[in-house]
């Protein structure tokens, strides 16, 4: 599996490292032997809060060290709790006269190894608490629930607190009011991959996992694979299971477990927001990477019920900025101003320039998959699509061109690609036939008004003849047209011109700029091949 990592032995070392360029943190000097990430500006004048457990969260724990959060962090290694002089050394260092609280994940390895350093910081003489968060509702209430992603409310919780100067016993009877009041769910579309592990994911592509935990371990049922909504009704049905029945105010946390894209985030979020459920939250965390499991393709929901102290103590700022809440509320939106009409000047009858206009419409349509098979050679796969989508919507306004007015009718044109057409060569092409409709009054011919465009063109894109792009098929063309020469050497020139992109491998303007000369060779630009097709059609 390829990553962005050095030596697999040395990626939890690397990543702190990282971590530690924040100003507001820093490493005890006993690292690499002891992972433990510090405030820089603690004073030991308040009850210190630490959490921690295997790396592989992030950015929990150490991206939620910082004002009112967590004092300390403590890290093991991938998805292994950290050893018993580790946590202690992480309570040595922050613990003063207010003492500590010792946020715990329900996991056996984490409950004895802080537990244990619990009780020897207790015999030095320091005054240590602990709570352990078990938010997971998978498996039902007779076994020993899990810590997911719901342990961070209780980090800020307990955090705040912590800030305004709260005595122990205060911090650990409200921190354990959140642990009592949330729950999670995970839901997952692949298993979660170490650097240096090079099995089969147990999951089958029509397959999704729910109720799994946040290291690799499998899910408590496999599902089918569906659409979004229907994946986030299914976990949303789970939570709602294990809440009272009451009306009540929660906060909701949605956790991306490693790899799951922003946009697809947003989708997720939009899905809850359709759920019944969705009318009883009134806050977010998220969504974003909040306790991950290295890479795996997968979300987790955590409710925490509101009251006025935990309402208060989740809003309030804090210097991580792995921490973000907002407000949750629907979508809003205001009045969209009146665009001008796309087609303003009156339809007008050309039998000829209505053939034509067909003919190419219907050849851009026709050519969608050749072209964007080709465009996936060398760009983004959608040459294609924005041509056949251009030609659509050319034919679907046919009756009401001006097609016996040249002038009236470039800027249609150019009017119905910048509005309708996609991709920047929707908009190029825009820009060259409403620069050519300005021209043609003056110029007389279309061939001048064309190359008038094709200037404007060039001169906002970017690119030159030369550049691999369409310009090398649109200004031999053009250029011919501008010499009154016939239809086909029109045609052969555009044809040339497409030809000679197979041989160009460098250029300094366009998307090939950002391309190696061996993506290049032997391929011609999908523009400019295109443009070269409409002129042989037309000479046929």
């Amino acid at each position: 599996m390829k990553a962005f990592i050095n030596d697999t032995d040395q990626v939890v070392n690397d990543s702190l490292l990282g971590v530690a360029t924040n100003p507001d943190v820093q490493l005890l000097d006993t690292f690499p032997k002891v992972r433990v990430v510090v405030r820089r500006d603690w004073k030991k004048n308040k009850v210190a809060v630490i959490s921690g457990g295997g790396s592989g969260h992030e950015p929990a724990h150490a991206g939620f060290v910082g004002k009112g959060m967590l004092t300390a962090a403590v890290c093991g290694d991938i998805f292994a709790s950290p050893s018993v002089d580790a946590v202690l050394s992480a309570i040595l260092s922050v613990t003063g006269k207010k003492g500590c609280l010792l946020i715990i994940k329900n996991y056996t390895g984490d409950r004895l190894n802080f537990g244990l350093a619990a009780e020897q910081a207790r015999a030095l003489g320091l005054r240590v608490e602990t709570i352990t968060v078990g938010d997971d509702i998978a498996l039902g209430k007779e076994v020993q629930r899990r810590g997911l992603a719901g342990t961070v409310f209780v980090q800020k919780v307990a955090g705040q607190l912590a800030e305004e100067g709260k005595s122990l016993d205060k911090i650990v009877d409200s921190a354990q009011k959140v642990v009592n009041h949330t729950v999670s769910i995970g839901l997952s579309l692949t298993d979660s991959r170490h650097f240096d592990q090079e099995e089969p994911t147990r999951l089958k592509s029509e397959e999704a996992e729910i109720g799994l935990g946040i290291h690799g371990e499998p899910g408590a049922e496999i599902i089918s694979y569906e659409q979004a909504d229907k994946l986030v009704a299914k976990a949303v049905q789970k939570l709602r299971a294990s809440l009272p029945k009451t009306k009540a105010k929660y906060a909701l946390l949605l956790n991306n477990m490693g790899s799951v894209s922003p946009i697809e985030m947003n989708i997720l979020i939009h899905a809850f927001a359709k759920t019944r459920l969705a009318k009883q939250v009134s806050y977010l965390v998220g969504p974003a990477p909040i306790m991950s499991s290295i890479n795996m393709s997968g979300f987790s929901l955590s409710l925490v019920l509101l009251n006025d102290e935990i309402e208060r103590t989740l809003l309030k700022r804090v210097g991580p900025s792995s921490w973000h809440i907002s407000r949750f509320t629907t979508p809003g939106k205001i009045k969209s101003p009146k665009l001008p009409e796309i087609i303003p000047y009156k339809s007008s009858s050309n039998k000829a320039v209505k053939q034509l206009l067909e003919k190419i419409s219907s050849l851009l349509i026709s050519l969608e998959k050749e072209m964007n098979a080709l465009d996936n050679k060398v760009g983004d796969g959608d040459a294609g699509t924005t041509f056949a989508h251009a030609g659509r919507k050319i034919k679907s306004v046919l009756n009401k061109l001006p097609l016996n007015d040249n002038s009236k009718l470039l800027l249609s044109i150019g009017r119905l690609l910048a509005r309708e057409a996609g991709g920047s060569s929707g908009v190029l092409l825009s820009i060259l036939f409403t620069a050519a409709g300005n021209a043609f009054p003056d110029k007389k011919e279309l061939g001048g008004a064309l190359m008038v465009g094709l200037e404007k063109m060039k001169e906002l894109g970017g690119a030159d003849l030369g550049d691999r792009t369409m310009i090398d098929a649109l200004q031999p063309a053009f250029e011919a047209m501008e010499a009154d020469k016939s239809l086909g050497e029109i045609a052969e020139a555009a044809r040339k011109g497409a030809e000679d992109t197979k041989k160009i491998t460098k250029t300094k303007s366009g998307r090939s700029s950002y391309l190696s000369a061996r993506n290049l060779k032997d391929i011609p630009d999908p523009g400019a091949e295109i443009v070269a097709r409409i002129l042989e059609e037309l000479k046929k």
